[in-house]
């Protein structure tokens, strides 16, 4: 397969570096990345300044291009402008820390993926629970199988697979489940602070996310040791809603 491999939190990180390692013995591998750490921005991108990519070679032996944007910036650029080929596969990750419940709303790591997926090509984001960086060589194992996988039964189009790997060694790991988002609210706070010019400023706490018991929610799977994998669509309309929303009968009024 030709592969696009990326991330949100820069060339240098640990996580892509050990994916691009183990996919590269099967595959063939091109990195764009951020230049530096680009996460928890979402699907955003770069309207009012040039994008400069450049290609590189990192001392890891990973070679490919950094992006001076989004980690959404490096897939619209990738496919668009850098590679010639077409590629099969798009990935992103290995994100240290999970993106489960109402976090995957703020994620770079799952956007860049959504944003393969809108050129319709099969993209999946890897994400560990936890910040230790012990079993990435076995989280890469899996997400090599579960690509080629993917690459033979194809996604939707517009679909995803947001997949989050429990940060244990796979002696460990209980099994996979297909899993659907949470969307219990976030508990979070911001600490005020004041600077010499006595003018307010505030830091965001760490958000905690409360999970119902339930075999099939993404954030329960995780504490369960599972890998959770839940199908994330781009198309966010409420079909629903939607029926209901066209009985409002809602008129427009031309105003003097």
């Amino acid at each position: 397969m030709n592969i696009l491999l990326t991330n949100d939190d820069g060339i240098n990180a640990e996580g892509l570096n050990i994916l691009y390692d183990t996919l590269s013995t099967r595959h063939h591998v091109t990195v764009i990345a951020p230049d530096r750490e680009r996460s928890a921005v979402g699907h955003g991108i770069t309207l009012h300044q040039p994008l400069r990519p450049e290609k590189i070679e990192t001392n890891g032996g990973v070679s490919g291009y950094t992006v001076d944007g989004t980690p959404v910036d490096c897939i619209r650029l990738g496919l668009s402008e850098l590679l010639k080929d077409r590629q099969d596969m798009v990935l992103s990750g290995i994100n240290p820390g999970e993106n489960v419940g109402v976090n995957i709303q703020y994620s770079g790591t799952v956007a860049a993926a959504k944003e393969a997926s809108l050129y319709g090509i099969p993209a999946i984001s890897i994400s560990t629970a936890g910040r230790k960086r012990e079993h990435f060589g076995d989280a890469a194992q899996f997400v090599c199988v579960l690509s080629e996988l993917v690459h033979e039964r194809g996604l939707p189009f517009g679909t995803i697979l947001n997949v989050n790997i429990p940060g244990v060694s796979f002696s460990e790991v209980s099994g996979v489940r297909i899993s659907r988002q949470s969307i219990a609210p976030v508990s979070e706070f911001f600490e005020k602070r004041v600077d010499p010019r006595n003018r307010p400023y505030y830091w965001s706490g760490p958000d905690s996310q409360t999970f119902v018991n339930s075999a099939d929610v993404d954030g329960s799977v995780l504490s369960d040791n599972c890998i959770s994998i839940t199908p994330i669509k781009c198309d966010t309309t409420d079909y629903g809603f939607l029926e209901s929303l066209k009985k409002w009968k809602i008129k427009f009024n031309k105003y003097p």
